[in-house]
């Protein structure tokens, strides 16, 4: 993993639906603050459980996002079983780790694996909230677009649980 400072144009983070609506200069506040990290092919971005404190955007390649298919039901427990959510393409914009922005020790919710090489830019909390605080209009927009991202996301979400509870559901009754 190697760091380095956000080498990308306003222009190109602008494509991301968390910057939506942003001028190139409002854009730039991010990139000034964005840590561009470099991952290899099959190594862990963001691993389920840790403590997140920041948002990451995929710059370049493909990572698959997975979760545990069960709970932790003790420390001792040791169930590696995954399921795969969703593989992404940095061809899409696709940006995670947004809900570590809104709570203390924040645990991430899913592992984000790189299926390829892959470079992400990482915006740390603290940055982005200063940015956001100092300059209310662009905290106002970024907010918007993120709670309409989390909208979606939680639309599928409970799309695919009540999918899962009626597949249950049938299983029981035959």
């Amino acid at each position: 993993m190697e760091k380095s400072s956000c080498p990308f144009e306003p222009l190109l983070i602008g494509r991301y639906q968390i910057f939506a609506g942003l001028s190139e200069t409002e854009i730039a506040e991010f990139c000034r603050v964005m840590m561009l990290i470099d991952f290899e092919q099959d190594q862990v971005i963001i691993q389920e459980g840790d403590v997140g404190n920041s948002i990451l955007l995929l710059i370049e390649g493909q990572v698959e996002i997975v979760q545990a298919l069960t709970l932790k039901t003790s420390i001792t427990q040791l169930d590696t079983r995954e399921k795969s959510l969703i593989k992404l393409s940095s061809d899409n914009f696709p940006f995670f780790g947004e809900m570590s922005l809104f709570s203390e020790d924040d645990r991430r919710t899913a592992t984000v694996k790189a299926s390829t090489v892959c470079k992400v830019g990482r915006i740390e909390k603290r940055d982005f909230f200063t940015i956001c605080n100092q300059h209310p209009e662009i905290g106002n927009r970024v907010m918007q677009n993120i709670a309409r991202v989390m909208s979606q996301r939680l639309r599928q979400a409970n799309q695919n649980i009540l999918k899962l509870t009626t597949a249950f559901s049938l299983i029981i009754e035959s």
